[in-house]
């Protein structure tokens, strides 16, 4: 837990670094231009820094379109009631309201700032106009220069997408030993907690990655993670069926079998079209034996063919994962 909070705290250390540099080179680039109100050019850049590309890149995108609209808003109204505070005022009232209306919520405050300032000045000549979409240029190139460098952090979600992987893998494995069990009471839902956990972590490194990876549109990642999701869905229904069985019929042996083989096969790549073939014959098999010779015998059998027709969902979510995703797009190491 140390080591954790100390890059945590690292972290936020680089990343404190990073803004104040970029805010200083962003009023220093706009004094070299002889811009009044320089320091709102650093911070323009301190709004402008989002946590990905896309995000830092669709912000600067929404701001820009709100200040060319900023502009026309606070012309009309300075040029109604002259530059007092009231138009100041009537200017905020318009603005905010077109920018919740656009979804452009977080440009209110910065374009704002700018627009202050042809209050100060009393005037709204040509002059102040271009020294204003100079500021916003340089307090935004700098916001987006500073996050240039993020990357995907491919090590990071495989580490995290190789512990969903673990934790399923181990849930078949509790799933085949208990299935031999008549007694099941020792057999809990605990894993699910965890593996909703470790899924919860992967999908936002998914999405982190995707979001700071502006030329790909790959969503390997995101699909694979969503695609394991599924899974454990399933696999929560095959729990709610492995626990209601009190009997253990003939059939038991083969079913638990089957669920060894899935551990066995169990990795990235595996298109798990021989799984399905077994399973297959599998369910064929079940449905030419003889009929259950008790109540308890017919449960039981009920309940152990549609845990495996949920195992044939299960397989089906790989195995159109797999199929979707050239070799090119899928990834060279595989799951234990």
């Amino acid at each position: 837990m140390g080591k954790y909070k100390n890059r945590i705290l690292g972290l936020h250390i680089i990343k404190a670094s990073k803004i104040a540099l970029a805010a200083v080179l962003s009023i220093l680039a706009a004094n070299l231009l002889g811009l009044k109100y320089a320091v709102t050019a650093g911070i323009i850049t301190v709004l402008s820094i989002q946590n990905t590309k896309r995000e830092t890149l669709k912000t600067a995108r929404n701001r820009g379109l709100a200040f060319l609209c900023a502009l026309v808003i606070a012309y009309i109204c300075y040029s109604w009631m002259g530059f007092r505070v009231r138009a100041f005022i009537l200017y905020l009232f318009l603005f905010a309201f077109l920018c919740l209306t656009a979804g452009w919520g977080e440009a209110i405050a910065m374009d704002s700032v700018l627009i202050s300032h042809f209050l100060t000045e009393q005037g709204f000549g040509m002059e102040m106009i271009i020294n204003e979409l100079l500021l916003f240029i340089v307090g935004t190139f700098f916001g987006i220069l500073i996050n240039l460098h993020l990357r995907k952090k491919e090590d990071e979600f495989d580490k995290l997408s190789m512990q969903v992987d673990e934790e399923i893998k181990g849930m078949i494995h509790r799933m085949a030993e208990n299935l031999m069990r008549e007694d099941k009471t020792g057999y809990n839902a605990e894993c699910f907690v965890r593996l909703e956990d470790k899924i919860s972590l992967a999908k936002e490194c998914a999405i982190r990655n995707w979001n700071n990876t502006l030329w790909s549109q790959s969503s390997y990642e995101l699909d694979y993670i969503r695609m394991r999701e599924n899974q454990s869905r399933v696999l929560r229904n095959i729990y709610d069926s492995i626990v209601c069985i009190q009997m253990l019929p003939a059939q038991t042996i083969q079913v638990a079998a089957f669920f060894e083989e899935i551990e066995a096969q169990y990795h990235r790549e595996n298109d798990v079209e021989e799984l399905l073939e077994i399973l297959g014959k599998m369910l064929s098999d079940m449905k030419l034996e003889a009929l259950p010779q008790s109540r308890k015998e017919f449960e039981a059998r009920a309940l152990l063919f549609y845990t495996l027709m949920q195992l044939e969902e299960f397989l089906r979510l790989k195995n159109r994962f797999v199929l979707q995703f050239t070799p090119h797009h899928k990834k060279k190491s595989s799951c234990p």
